[in-house]
């Protein structure tokens, strides 16, 4: 899906790694919650109070899932699952364009 019918858009950024990492939330009718946004280069690490939906809609990330020993880089196109209540670690080289679905 390459756009979101009747939905709200929160107007404040969400803001993280001094600004490295952007995201806008989305929300729509059914309320159902999304976030897009943008990683620039770096090592982050998240954690999650519900299960997401990781897509990449542009770049690459190189994620370290929960209970991984080994990184899986997902491109653009590619999607992965993070469980809810964990945290997972990324590495991005080139800046990388998401949508984070919360489910």
């Amino acid at each position: 899906m390459s756009e979101f019918a009747n939905a709200t858009i929160v107007r404040e950024a969400n803001i993280y790694f001094d600004g490295k990492v952007t995201s806008r939330t989305v929300l729509l009718e059914d309320g159902t919650k999304k976030t897009l946004g943008v990683m620039q280069a770096g090592d982050y690490e998240f954690n999650t109070d519900a299960k997401e939906l990781m897509e990449v809609l542009a770049g690459e990330m190189t994620v370290l899932l929960p209970g991984e020993d080994d990184w899986q880089t997902y491109a653009a196109g590619q999607s992965y699952y993070v469980p809810a209540n964990s945290s997972f670690k990324l590495k991005i080289d080139k800046i990388a364009d998401y949508c984070c679905s919360y489910l």
